[in-house]
């Protein structure tokens, strides 16, 4: 991403979201041409100048301090996801070229360590998969390949959930919130893009579905940012049909860039033995070889 641009389109749009009265401020300076706080505002809301303020929203965050980030993120009521994203924003602009040179790309690698394949395999009563910093499905256990499945239907690999929402006509049935899986996909893919701003592989997948969908390109105008670590999602399998799991995100810290779900049903729920029945037909169908690129024999 270009670091500048970012900065500048994710504060003006926090900006323009919050009204002098939900500020809790006087509005002042005649007729207002937008619904939201003017620079002005925001910097008297922060305590910084003007000009200090203006300076940072132009995209110009180098040799901000930790202290008027965390007075902008106050003035513009920014959520922990936001107050995180812009210290990302704030921590790229002051990488140098030398260290972007002399560093790594962030990119994460497709593949997994066998110690994590064991792990993912002993998780036996509920889908498990490793993900990478580009929302691909690197690793899984046969649940989680299964649940999976209408991803796996094409030959290309690793399979990728935001190409499968956006681009797979058959993910509108899948979730069983459309829009919500896919306002939720973006807003994380924006987060990780800038966590990583060097990284090609989540730079070509954005640049890939700017092109090929209007839905994605609309939702990352947004500059929306979403922290993802647990909840409840439904999915309407097209083999066991409704299923409500929880799930939970953990960061591997061995594996940077990755990070391991797990989706257990509610013991005792329809969808606790929906999970047995989707095991039953995953080894019928040879779910796993098929998912890994394999011809069942």
């Amino acid at each position: 991403m270009d670091n500048r641009a970012e900065i500048r389109q994710f504060l003006s749009s926090r900006r323009g979201r919050i009204t002098p009265e939900q500020a809790g401020i006087e509005p002042y300076g005649g007729r207002r041409r937008v619904p939201g706080l003017r620079r002005e505002e925001v910097a008297r809301l922060a305590g910084v100048s003007v000009d200090y303020y203006t300076r940072l929203e132009r995209g110009n965050l180098h040799g901000v301090s930790d202290s008027v980030l965390d007075a902008i993120a106050g003035a513009l009521e920014l959520d922990r996801a936001e107050h995180d994203h812009l210290y990302d924003l704030a921590r790229a602009a002051n990488t140098s070229g030398r260290q972007r040179a002399g560093g790594t790309s962030g990119t994460a690698p497709s593949t997994v360590r066998p110690e994590l394949q064991y792990l993912l395999d002993a998780i036996t009563e509920a889908p498990a998969f490793i993900g990478n910093n580009r929302l691909d499905i690197v690793a899984a256990n046969t649940l989680g390949y299964a649940l999976y499945s209408d991803m796996y239907r094409t030959p290309s690999r690793p399979a990728n959930h935001s190409r499968f929402i956006f681009l797979d006509p058959g993910a509108r049935t899948f979730y069983t919130d459309w829009d919500g899986a896919a306002n939720t996909n973006v807003a994380i893919l924006r987060r990780e893009a800038g966590r990583n701003p060097h990284d090609k592989g989540i730079a070509g997948l954005i640049g890939e579905l700017s092109m090929r969908s209007d839905e994605f390109r609309t939702r990352w105008a947004a500059h929306n940012v979403r922290r993802h670590y647990a909840g409840t999602k439904f999915f309407q399998h097209p083999v066991v049909g409704l299923l409500e799991l929880n799930y939970q995100v953990l960061g591997l810290e061995e594996d940077p860039g990755h990070t391991l779900t797990v989706y257990p049903a509610t013991p005792g729920t329809p969808s606790a033995e929906a999970l047995k029945l989707l095991a039953s037909w995953a080894a019928t169908e040879k779910i796993t070889e098929t998912a890994q690129g394999h011809v069942p024999a």
